[in-house]
Parts: C-alpha cells; sequence; structure tokens
C-alpha cells in the first residue's frame, strides 16, 4: 500500500483525561483515518499489556502512582469501521525502572502529542487466526 502526508497535528492533552481514549476521540473529530502517533509526558496508573502467545490473550501490568512517559509510539488505522489508536509506550518509574508494552489505559498528567496523518486506501484491522486484530494489508 503507498501513501502520501497529509496533515500534522500538535497539541496537548488535558489533565486527567485518559490517553488512548482522548487520542482516539481526536482521530475521529479529525477524520484521521490512517497515521503514526508520538508523544511525551507523564500517564498516573498506567495499564499495559503484552501478547502472550501461548494463552492467545494480553496479560495486564497494572502500575500504581505516576509514571514519566519516555516515549509513545503508534498508529492510527480503522477498526470496526471507525479510526483507532494502537500505541506501545515506554514509562519510567520512580527508581530509574522501565516499564514497556502496549498501552490500555493511562491517566494523563502531562501529554504533548504529534500525528502524522496519512493519505490513501484505509487501512482496517482485522481478527487474525493468532488472536490479534491486525491490518489487513499485503505487504
Amino acid at each position: 500500500m503507498r501513501f502520501s502526508k497529509g496533515r500534522n497535528f500538535l497539541f496537548r492533552i488535558p489533565e486527567g483525561e485518559e490517553l488512548l481514549s482522548y487520542i482516539n476521540r481526536f482521530a475521529e473529530e479529525h477524520n484521521v483515518l490512517i497515521g503514526t502517533i508520538n508523544a511525551i509526558g507523564s500517564l498516573r496508573h498506567p495499564k499495559i499489556g503484552y501478547f502472550d502467545e501461548n494463552a492467545g490473550e494480553y496479560k495486564m501490568i497494572e502500575l500504581e502512582g505516576t509514571f514519566e512517559l519516555v516515549s509513545l509510539m503508534g498508529n492510527i488505522s480503522l477498526k470496526d469501521g471507525k479510526p483507532f489508536a494502537h500505541i506501545h509506550v515506554s514509562l519510567g518509574g520512580p527508581d530509574g525502572r522501565l516499564y514497556g508494552g502496549h498501552l490500555v489505559e493511562g491517566e494523563v498528567f502531562v501529554a504533548e502529542v504529534f500525528i502524522q496523518e496519512f493519505l490513501g486506501e484505509p487501512l482496517e484491522r482485522k481478527p487474525q487466526g493468532n488472536g490479534l486484530i491486525l491490518w489487513d494489508a499485503g505487504v
């Protein structure tokens, strides 16, 4: 699939908002159907997950406290016909430890976000045989 560059968005998510929900709403309100996401900031009580291949499901890691959002990267595509953000994070704890995984939930303390929109054919997520919901796109 080929895409061209669309709009760029730089914004700050208000304190107290749930990050993933906010980005999904933003993408829907601005009609961003395909894109990439990057962000930095801090999250309170984040939940991250990793996919356990053997169990065929995500395992959750619930962190207590405020964590530095060292890195957030992800993409936007369509799931069930609506914009859907798939985000991975690296989170720094107060002891200098780093946690990482698929973002499930996180309350924003600070979040500065960059979205690069792409224009082209819709990129749709569909259930796969391995238990994941992935892009339905060839190479």
